[in-house]
C-alpha cells in the first residue's frame, strides 16, 4: 500500500473526514483478550466504581487507536503514519446499555513538513469531553 494522498494537494487546514466510533462492554472484552489489558476498570463496573471511577471505561491505547483510524482511513495507508502520540485527559465512560460509548473524532492539517510529510491533529471526544490531549500525527503523503 502507499498513501493516496498527494502533498501537493494538502494545505495547512485541510480537514479530514470526521468518523464515530461506537464502543460497547463487549467492545472491550474483544479488546481485554487482544491486548491482554484485563484491569477491571474496563469490564467491572463495580471494581470500576469502587476506584472512583464513575463507570467502566475503555482502554486509553483503544481510544488512541480508534482515534488514528480518521487519518489511516483519510491517507489510505496505516503504513503512512510514521509518528502518533496523545496525552490521554479523560476516560471515555462506556455504560451497560444498548449504546454503550462514543468516541467522536475530528482531525486537520496542522502543518507542511519536509520530506512530503504532513503534521494532522486530532480532535478526540467522548459525551462532550476532550478525551485525547495533544494527539498529533506525522503523515507520509505521496
Amino acid at each position: 500500500m502507499a498513501a493516496q494522498i498527494q502533498y501537493a494537494d494538502v494545505e495547512v487546514g485541510t480537514e479530514l473526514p470526521a468518523a464515530s466510533f461506537p464502543v460497547t462492554r463487549a467492545t472491550l472484552v474483544r479488546y481485554a483478550g487482544a491486548s491482554g489489558d484485563f484491569n477491571p476498570i474496563h469490564w467491572n463496573e463495580k471494581f470500576a466504581k469502587e476506584v472512583g471511577l464513575p463507570d467502566v471505561i475503555a482502554h486509553g491505547m483503544f481510544t488512541m487507536a480508534e482515534a488514528i483510524r480518521v487519518v489511516t482511513d483519510w491517507v489510505g495507508d496505516p503504513g503512512a503514519v510514521v509518528e502518533y502520540g496523545v496525552r490521554f485527559t479523560k476516560p471515555v465512560v462506556v455504560p451497560n446499555d444498548d449504546r454503550g460509548g462514543l468516541i467522536e473524532v475530528t482531525a486537520k492539517v496542522a502543518a507542511k513538513l519536509e520530506d512530503n510529510r504532513v503534521r494532522v491533529d486530532l480532535t478526540a471526544m467522548s459525551a462532550g469531553q476532550k478525551v485525547l490531549g495533544m494527539s498529533r500525527a506525522v503523515v507520509a503523503l505521496a
